[in-house]
């Protein structure tokens, strides 16, 4: 699938908006600690990948009522869904100025009682967009942080009418955090996702 880029300004991949909040000291603190390890751009970036996916559990999966949508938040109370990791590993990322985008796809959701929109990010290196999912891994979901070939949660399967949205965006979907702020938790949230955009 050929990724597009809904902006063409790369310097777009970098600012920080009202959910992308890189200057926040929360944010700042979290990619100080994990710059200080890595020796380069990739190993930041992989760095930055792991401690949302691992150190931020998905709420859905541990069972926390709250609904996080600000990086900030996310990193400082260490909860949120798809959408709202995918902001705090944009946040880490674009503040060591690696381009960092927010992509979706469309899947089966609850079981297959209808479909959600799905959160994942887009990352810019050596002159590519490489996806990656922070989702947290969990019994049959295992992603990865890859340069070399997509290591995501899911596949879409297009007899599901499930899709990827090839679309990279700067900021987040309207349907996205129009979503996530409506809520006022996540089993409300649960009911409210996005199913298509």
């Amino acid at each position: 699938m050929e990724l597009i880029q809904k902006t063409a300004d790369l310097s777009a991949y970098l600012a920080a908006d009202e959910a992308i909040d890189h200057h926040h000291p929360v944010v700042r603190e979290t990619v100080g600690r994990l710059a200080a390890g890595a020796v380069d751009s990739y190993a930041y970036a992989r760095a930055a990948y792991e401690f949302v996916r691992d150190a931020v559990p998905h709420s859905q999966d541990s069972g926390d009522p709250r609904v996080t949508w600000r990086a900030s938040d996310v990193l400082e109370r260490r909860t949120g869904i798809c959408y709202a990791k995918a902001h705090a590993l944009a946040a880490l990322l674009r503040a060591e100025d690696i381009p960092t985008a927010l992509c979706y796809q469309r899947l089966v959701h609850d079981g297959g009682a209808g479909h959600a929109v799905h959160g994942l990010v887009a990352v810019r290196f050596d002159g590519a967009w490489h996806r990656q999912d922070p989702r947290g891994n969990k019994p049959g979901v295992d992603a990865r942080f890859s340069l070399d070939g997509e290591r995501l949660a899911w596949i879409p399967d297009p007899q599901s009418n499930e899709m990827d949205y090839p679309v990279l965006y700067a900021e987040p979907h309207p349907a996205v955090l129009g979503a996530l702020q409506a809520a006022p938790d996540r089993p409300a949230l649960w009911n409210t996702l996005p199913t298509a955009l």
